[in-house]
């Protein structure tokens, strides 16, 4: 990411900072860093912003590579949600058919969020794809699309807090003339049949909202054990790392030292072809001095 040396404005800023959740996972730091510089009076905010981990940083490309997919997901998280709405406020909603196109969407998206992260060349583990997963089905959320840090989990129940439960609402009174019994009273056995039919939606309802606490409670305990495992993959992964490195560092230390002792014996060789060649300079020397004084005597 180019970074300009002028000071920057507040929309360009926010530019910037969507540009650094769509840089590949290994340069984010660097670029923020360099941001903060740049952005002298909002640098401790910048510093402040955190790395994404690989299923958020995933899940931040499905929005900012593949929208289609993504907004795909979003309106059908939110037709479901608004079919929960409407039949805990006794209001018609088809739960099978919303849920059923949800679940299409979170197939597809999981399929382009993982295309994502191999093209990229990020590890695909089991603990990442579950992650991703719980991400999606949580979407969407609050917080700016695009900019996720960690992953989501799924609001459940909890995403229709306040709403009350209706036993079921009245329906417009028919004509007299048409209800079957005189004074516009309902015949009993209808009476029964729609009390009947309140009990049902309310156990109904409470055996839903049961679901969501216990479908929440089992993807919470999920999340965290793929997160360990995640945390635990890439330990292995570092301490593979570096007993490769360790094991590169002692063959290329058996190297040097077979090579030192090849020298060593070479120069020992030397030594003593040059000790030889010292004792035949002096015996040269010693008798061609004897010869000397011989003539001289």
């Amino acid at each position: 990411m180019a970074i300009q040396s002028r000071p920057v404005s507040s929309g360009r800023l926010d530019a910037a900072i969507d540009r650094l959740y769509q840089l590949p996972l290994d340069q984010f730091t660097t670029a923020r860093n360099a941001l903060a510089k740049e952005a002298t009076s909002d640098a401790p905010n910048i510093r402040g912003l955190e790395k994404p981990s690989v299923a958020a940083w995933a899940v931040n490309q499905l929005y900012w590579k593949r929208r289609p997919v993504y907004d795909g997901l979003v309106r059908a998280s939110e037709k479901l949600r608004a079919a929960h709405k409407a039949v805990l406020t006794g209001r018609s909603g088809d739960l099978r058919e919303t849920g059923q196109a949800h679940e299409s969407q979170i197939e597809l998206a999981t399929k382009a969020t993982l295309e994502v992260l191999a093209n990229e060349g990020q590890p695909v583990t089991d603990a990442t794809k579950q992650s991703i997963v719980t991400t999606l089905r949580a979407l969407p959320t609050d917080g700016a699309p695009g900019r996720l840090t960690r992953p989501l989990q799924p609001g459940g129940f909890e995403m229709l807090a306040g709403l009350s439960v209706a036993a079921g609402r009245a329906k417009p009174a028919a004509p007299a003339s048409s209800r079957g019994e005189p004074g516009g009273k309902p015949p009993a056995k209808t009476t029964k049949a729609l009390e009947r039919a309140r009990t049902a939606a309310a156990a109904a309802a409470r055996a839903l909202r049961d679901a969501e606490h216990a479908a929440k409670r089992a993807e919470f305990e999920l999340a965290r054990a793929s997160r360990e495992a995640e945390k635990l993959t890439k330990e292995l992964a570092d301490f593979r790392e570096t007993l490769e490195r360790a094991q590169r560092n002692s063959e290329k230390a058996q190297i040097a030292f077979a090579k030192a002792g090849r020298a060593k014996e070479s120069a020992e060789e030397r030594a003593r072809q040059a000790e030889k060649t010292l004792d035949s300079a002096r015996l040269r020397a010693r008798a061609t001095q004897a010869e000397l004084e011989a003539l001289e005597g």
